[in-house]
């Protein structure tokens, strides 16, 4: 044979797997609003900078080509000119099933994304496991999870979910630092409704059990929800522009630019009445270059705030108590959501910037039933792990055990700033009054207006700044229009900041 007709073959043979399950299953995957995993990738990466890898994996070779590409695409490409490592599963090649190969093709991926240092973006689209292949498939998924867990906190790993992920297909998912969703045409379950309705009768829909929504807003699995795939798409070169490639890395910078709106808000923007509530995310506008935060899982605990912004061009994980929401108190949920951001940034050297303003942990059976001292101990585990700097800045309440948990000084905070308006005791006026002067009240002919009293004088004397920064567990009680430039000062001081902790394997992080 010829050199032209080998390379006839060899074209032949790479427009066989170009071409996935063929058009009709590629124009039934447009009729579901669904892209192809080549199309997406042509999407997500800086244009022509995709190199297939492992692309005649499998039976490829031959005429008879029954899973063209082993049903999953991968490579490494550019978004905007820093490498990233893709596999992207092809729902049009036996509904993106994962067979051994297939896992394998996967596997190499995450292989060369650790050697080379940088992220892994998985595009999922896939029915399951081969069933054909039985345990060679289940042997497939236990490997790819062993590399998720092997590359955590080495390279940022991303999920995108773009259509179904069920059974054990959802942990590896799971294992990645985040998972994006496409509203209406994603998926992730356990077990399908059928088999729910089967076992206990009870009766769900796909959207219900398993939908972009249910998974950022009630269950917590998912941090980013998109209206289709391009948003979606987008929404991934955004993240991908505040992260490092890999844990030696500091993340990259930008031009500074202003933050957006009047920085005399700042002044105003807390209500006089402690009881009244404020959008905490107005004071990071007010701070942060351009007034822009990538919030992440803005629909799941929104008692708390995280999220990627930039201060003078240097990328900062933000955490705030949103007061808007059960007042900014910390529950289980939000305990989940601050401390996973938290060792996130931790592993890729992003400074974390903490905004308080929180009355306590959540009073009820609901909680203290459902583990809150469990939870809310992982807070204060993952910022005394952290050896990243930490700049808390108090703008209101600051009561009792949260107080601590919202980084404090004692748990490490490099920096840590008060507004005036901020209240440090261990407990609230309110309470307090309640406790300490109880008989008095009691005695008093009007109550009430004792109990009023007494509430304003232990404000006055306790609940303020100024005893904490005598201690001094302040560094100092700022001008609210200062901020800005009292977080650019503290991070310009840390930048060689360098801890050493004890030697040990691991420590047990209560999970």
């Amino acid at each position: 044979m010829s050199m032209l007709e080998k390379l006839e073959q060899l074209n032949k043979l790479r427009a066989q797997i170009i071409a996935g399950g063929g058009p009709k299953r590629i124009e039934k995957q447009h009729e579901a609003s669904k892209k192809t995993a080549r199309e997406r990738i042509e999407l997500l990466c800086d244009p022509g900078s995709f190199i297939e890898i492992n692309v005649f994996a499998g039976d490829s070779s031959t005429e008879k080509n029954d899973y063209p590409g082993e049903g999953v695409v991968t490579g490494h490409g550019t978004i905007d000119g820093h490498l990233v490592y893709i596999f992207a599963q092809d729902f049009t090649v036996t509904g993106g099933s994962l067979g051994r190969i297939h896992a394998d093709k996967i596997c190499e991926v995450l292989d060369l994304a650790m050697k080379t240092g940088a992220p892994v973006i998985g595009l999922n689209d896939s029915g399951g496991a081969r069933i054909q292949e039985g345990v060679d498939a289940l042997n497939g998924y236990g490997k790819i999870f062993f590399r998720n867990t092997i590359a955590s906190g080495v390279v940022p790993q991303i999920s995108v979910i773009m259509g179904p992920s069920a059974g054990g297909a959802v942990y590896s998912p799971a294992l990645m630092d985040f998972i994006f969703m496409v509203q209406h045409t994603s998926h992730m379950f356990i077990t399908g409704p059928a088999v729910i309705k089967s076992v206990t009768g009870e009766e769900v829909s796909m959207e219900d059990l398993g939908g972009a929504l249910t998974h950022n807003q009630t269950s917590g699995v998912a941090h980013f929800i998109a209206e289709d795939e391009n948003t979606c798409l987008s929404m991934i070169r955004q993240l991908i522009s505040y992260l490092p490639a890999n844990n030696l890395e500091e993340p990259p910078l930008a031009p500074p630019r202003e933050p957006a709106g009047d920085p005399e808000e700042l002044l105003t923007i807390i209500p006089d009445d402690p009881n009244r509530s404020y959008d905490v995310k107005r004071i990071i506008s007010l701070i942060f270059d351009g007034g822009e935060l990538l919030e992440v899982h803005p629909y799941y605990a929104r008692n708390g705030v995280i999220g990627f912004a930039r201060i003078n061009g240097q990328v900062v994980g933000i955490i705030a108590n949103q007061p808007n929401h059960l007042a900014g108190c910390l529950d289980i949920n939000v305990s989940d959501k601050i401390s996973r951001f938290i060792r996130f940034c931790d592993c890729f050297n992003i400074p974390l910037v903490t905004f308080m303003d929180v009355p306590g942990f959540l009073p009820g059976t609901d909680q203290e039933y459902g583990g809150i001292i469990r939870h809310g101990a992982k807070m204060l585990y993952a910022y005394s792990e952290a050896t990243v700097p930490k700049i808390t800045i108090i703008l209101r309440k600051a009561y009792g055990g949260a107080y601590l948990a919202m980084c404090a000084k004692a748990l490490g905070a490099d920096s840590s700033y008060a507004w005036p308006t901020a209240e440090i005791a261990v407990m609230g006026p309110g309470g307090a009054v309640n406790i300490v002067n109880r008989e008095q009240i009691a005695k008093a002919e009007n109550p009430a207006a004792v109990r009023a009293q007494l509430v304003a004088e232990y404000r006055e004397k306790f609940a303020n700044p100024y005893i904490a920064a005598a201690r001094p567990f302040l560094e100092d009680v700022i001008d609210p229009r200062d901020t800005r430039k009292k977080i650019i000062m503290a991070l310009r001081a840390l930048v060689n900041k360098r801890e050493s902790r004890p030697r040990k394997k691991h420590g047990n992080f209560p999970v």
